[in-house]
């Protein structure tokens, strides 16, 4: 830790909060990397190389289903409405039907559920939305 006083010059302060600064960030990226794996009960999401797999088994999903289900999986146990899922996974605001929502988190379902008709990992909220069941944690 180094202690700065009034006697340092302007410079040297300067020089000193850059250097700090430049430490912080390089720290929050080895942070920000370390996560790298969400695992659930034998369902594990790998977000660098966008893979998903189920007891090893590898599923695949298209760029949107695996956006929403990183999307719930990255926030266990948040309940998320149609609206707010369409406005985070394709970036834009929606006024029209959000059956679009329901038919991708159905074909996720699908996927990656044993039983899909009572699913495990995506729950629904009744008239509010869908969340990831975070006691598969």
């Amino acid at each position: 830790m180094m202690i700065l006083t009034f006697e340092d010059s302007e410079e040297e302060i300067l020089n000193h909060i850059i250097s700090y600064v430049g430490i912080g960030a390089r720290a929050f990226q080895v942070a920000e990397i370390a996560k790298t794996n969400l695992n659930f009960n034998g369902l594990e999401i790998d977000i660098t190389n966008r893979l998903v797999r189920k007891q090893r088994q590898e599923i695949d999903l298209t760029f949107i289903e695996f956006e929403v289900l990183y999307l719930l999986a990255n926030n266990p146990g948040r309940v998320f409405s149609k609206e707010q899922i369409y406005d985070v996974v394709w970036k834009e605001s929606y006024s029209g039907d959000y059956n679009i929502v329901m038919s991708h988190i159905h074909n996720i379902r699908e996927k990656i559920e044993d039983n899909p008709s009572k699913p495990v990992y995506i729950q629904t909220v009744w008239g509010v939305g869908y969340r990831f069941n975070q006691k598969m944690l």
